[in-house]
């Protein structure tokens, strides 16, 4: 059986349109248009992922996902107008696996979708990973001894200078490197002039492991620093 969705907002065209777009997928859909709506559709076993808008009459998107939390583990996905980066971090700290600004890219947020069900459907208990050596990150995982990157549960097929970028930023998530001191751990010499050889590697991995190369979740550059990895909550 197709996993059933859960499409929560006030604004029952943006309800129907999000419906039409996952349908097509082959997802079903269930509709709810308040928190507390969505509180009692989150009960139902069959509900695989929830996508949730924040503003919300009777009760609020935030609100309702600390509630949803506190009764089941199941992938969350905020819609929010908020495109702040303060509105994302409250957002994921609260408990949300993705946050989807407005207006969406439908394509987009149909590969968010699939992302976070895979993630749940393949990885399982990811902290039995951790125990076991792999690296997670998110919807990334690395296995450290046999240098294999994972999206979603698929091995990300990297060259072998790529594969030590990723090694250096997985074992030191969230520490920036500066493109010098990068280019001189990777290719074991000194960078002189190399920022454009490292921006070149760096766009390469974004296009393999980012939803949205062009608004990237994981290899994010620090303007005027350098390059580092971002940490993202299990």
């Amino acid at each position: 059986m197709n996993e059933c969705i859960l499409v929560v907002d006030d604004d029952p065209e943006i309800v129907n349109a999000i419906a039409i777009t996952l349908e097509r997928e082959g997802w079903q859909v269930l509709k709810a248009y308040n928190g507390m709506e969505a509180l009692d559709h989150a009960l139902n076993p069959e509900v695989r992922l929830i996508l949730i808008d924040v503003m919300m009459p009777r009760l609020d998107g935030l609100s309702a996902l600390i509630r949803i939390r506190e009764r089941r583990n199941l992938p969350v996905i905020v819609l929010s107008a908020k495109s702040e980066d303060t509105d994302k971090i409250l957002g994921l700290s609260m408990g949300a696996d993705d946050y989807v600004t407005k207006p969406y890219n439908p394509q987009e947020l149909v590969a968010r979708v699939r992302s976070q069900l895979r993630r749940y459907t393949l990885l399982g208990d990811i902290h039995t990973a951790e125990r076991e050596g792999v690296l997670v990150n998110g919807r990334l995982t690395y296995d450290a001894s046999e240098r294999v990157l994972r999206a979603d549960g698929d091995v990300v097929k990297l060259t072998a200078t790529e594969t030590k970028i990723v090694d250096l930023l997985f074992r030191n998530l969230g520490r920036v490197f500066p493109a010098e001191e990068l280019y001189r751990r990777v290719w074991n010499e000194e960078g002189y002039a190399c920022e454009n050889t490292v921006m070149v590697h760096i766009r390469r991995i974004r296009e393999k492991v980012e939803l949205n190369p062009k608004e990237p979740d994981y290899i994010k550059v620090v303007w005027g620093i350098g390059y580092k990895m971002e940490r993202h909550g299990a």
